[in-house]
């Protein structure tokens, strides 16, 4: 049983096999390790679809879920001793995350005890300083 680590996703995938270096699986193992089925449009997940590369399916029917991976340009690791495959966030995708990112509302008093809350600076650049002791 190969176990399959996608984004949030901790699968089982019983059809798992290697073939030249890649994880295939079939339709149903796919959709559950990542969350994209197969359908007449190509690979979708929610709203969006991706159009199939005819080198992520094989003549079973099986689809290359390390070849997809490698489209959306995710990093992927195979540890062959446990026999678990690990696909992360792409770069493009973590930057954009990253750039949208909103840091959470929160309430600090200040040296004289004037409450300042972070949304009173919305907009405006401001400068967090913390220290600890521990």
């Amino acid at each position: 049983m190969t176990t399959v680590l996608y984004n949030d996703r901790v699968t089982a995938a019983a059809s798992a096999h290697l073939k030249d270096g890649q994880l295939w699986l079939n339709p149903e193992d796919f959709a559950a390790a990542s969350g994209w089925k197969p359908e007449p449009q190509g690979l979708c997940r929610g709203d969006a679809c991706i159009q199939t590369n005819e080198n992520w399916i094989d003549g079973a029917g099986a689809i290359s879920l390390s070849a997809f991976a490698d489209h959306l340009n995710q990093p992927a690791l195979h540890d062959s001793e446990q026999d678990v495959w690990a696909f992360g966030e792409s770069a493009g995708a973590l930057q954009d995350q990253q750039q949208s990112l909103m840091a959470p509302e929160f309430t600090l008093p200040d040296l004289d005890g004037n409450m300042h809350s972070l949304s009173d600076y919305r907009g405006k650049k401001v400068f967090l300083f913390s220290w600890g002791s521990y």
